[in-house]
């Protein structure tokens, strides 16, 4: 169907758009007029998502997730039960009648709950954290204390959702302390038993001590083995030429004594003579001092093997003595080390303790908090007007429907009696080509117009169709 075909239809059947129109029209009217009125009070609240938590110092989540999960609380059975609890809804004996005739299964709460919410509406606020909550009722005070209700219905369930798990958490975090004092009292009592059977007082101090010791007696050895080895040395070189025979004051004075007895005997023998009684006497002297020098010389010797067993005896002593004491240390490390152990149990106990009493009183703050972070901003109030029905939108939605419908309505008729109207309806009838027409005649100037035959049509135009082969 053309443009063309489509506008001769509409001008030819004009009468049925606008009867179906009128209708429309009239309808809209009708509904405005008989359709119950319906009123929408509405409130508001604010999710604050900025400032952190008072208790634990911690933000909300800034999502538009959040937001999500507040309307969902919002529009949750939990809150709806809240409602009808307070408006002691279930004591209306007309809404449990209702309820018996729909069957009355399940729990008539919960019954009462989903009917309430069929008039709720919660709506975000764009690009803010600001949450409608719009409810529908038939009176419009109703409707106020319905949407109000919610709100506080609302505000309660954040409470308990948030004081709920505190107080789960602070009965668990109040049996975890006693535990762990008791472990903290097992680890104390075991340390301090443990340092009554070591008689330990001061762990640390008695070991710097010992050590100290330690080393003093590593030193002391050390001195013992460099005396020793000069003994050794010098009892392997013991003679009358040893360093100590020339340096003792008895040979010394012996060997003087020798060097003059020498010197008088060679002036004595170019005197009197080799033969000479106190030349022979002399030679005895001289004799006997060497004697005595060669027993000097042994005794330095052997005072200097004893030398040697003494040094070798104090070495002897010293190093027992030093092994008995890196054994005491070894013994006063391990005393230390098990102890350190103890006390670092001690201190892992008393940490575990102050952290879980730390948790524990702020879970009790929060378990005894009524503060949430969010906030009514408006106050449902009984609307002025209703909300529904809205009569220039039912005017508009009928012209809508009356035109599309009247224009189908008029091409449906048409289509079911079929007439002539433009040239293409006459090409379709006769399934032939249109070569022309002749146009409507026109007066002209000083002549006569043309006149047609009465049974022609007024506007004369002959179309001569050529028919297919």
């Amino acid at each position: 169907m053309s443009f063309s075909q489509f506008m001769a239809i509409l001008r030819a059947r004009w009468l049925i758009p606008v009867a179906v129109l009128t209708t429309m029209l009239l309808l809209a009217f009708a509904a405005s007029q008989l359709l119950p009125k319906k009123y929408t009070a509405t409130g508001a609240v604010m999710v604050d998502m900025r400032s952190p938590d008072p208790i634990n110092g911690t933000m909300a989540p800034v999502s538009a997730l959040y937001l999500l999960t507040q309307m969902d609380v919002i529009r949750s059975e939990r809150v709806a039960l809240m409602v009808v609890r307070s408006l002691k809804l279930t004591e209306n004996p007309d809404l449990r009648a209702r309820w018996q005739a729909a069957g009355g299964q399940g729990s008539f709460d919960t019954w009462v709950a989903q009917l309430i919410l069929e008039g709720l509406e919660v709506i975000p606020a764009k690009g803010s954290s600001v949450i409608e909550v719009n409810y529908t009722a038939a009176d419009p005070d109703f409707a106020a204390a319905l949407a109000n209700r919610f709100i506080n219905a609302y505000l309660d369930t954040a409470v308990e959702l948030r004081v709920q798990p505190a107080r789960q958490f602070t009965h668990m975090f109040t049996e975890q302390l006693e535990q762990a004092k008791g472990r903290l009292e097992a680890a104390q009592r075991k340390l301090s038993a443990y340092q009554q059977e070591k008689g330990i007082v001061a762990t640390d101090e008695r070991l710097d001590v010992e050590t100290a010791r330690l080393a003093e007696l590593s030193a002391q050895l050390v001195a013992l083995q460099a005396q020793t080895a000069d003994a050794r040395s010098r009892r392997a070189r013991a003679g009358i030429d040893s360093p100590d025979s020339m340096n003792n004051s008895v040979i010394m004075s012996l060997r003087g004594e020798l060097a003059r007895q020498e010197a008088r005997l060679q002036e004595a023998a170019d005197r009197l003579g080799d033969n000479h009684p106190q030349i022979t006497q002399m030679r005895a002297g001289i004799d006997e001092t060497r004697r005595k020098i060669l027993s000097e010389s042994a005794n330095v010797g052997r005072t200097a093997g004893v030398a040697l067993e003494i040094a070798q005896q104090r070495e002897a002593q010293t190093r027992s003595a030093l092994e008995a004491q890196r054994q005491k240390v070894l013994r006063l490390k391990a005393i230390r080390d098990e102890a350190t152990v103890m006390a670092n149990d001690v201190a892992s106990a008393q940490r575990a303790v102050e952290a879980i009493q730390l948790r524990s009183h702020q879970t009790r703050l929060e378990s005894e908090t009524d503060q949430t972070n969010v906030a009514v901003l408006r106050v449902a109030t009984p609307p002025a007007g209703p909300s529904s029905p809205r009569t220039l939108l039912l005017v508009l939605q009928a012209i809508f429907i009356g035109v599309f419908a009247g224009i189908g309505a008029a091409i449906w008729t048409e289509l079911r009696n079929r007439r002539i109207r433009v040239d293409e309806d006459l090409g379709e009838l006769v399934e032939a080509d249109l070569i022309g027409h002749m146009p409507e005649a026109k007066p002209r100037t000083g002549r006569l117009p043309i006149r047609f035959a009465p049974h022609l049509p007024s506007r004369a135009s002959l179309r001569l169709p050529l028919v297919g082969q």
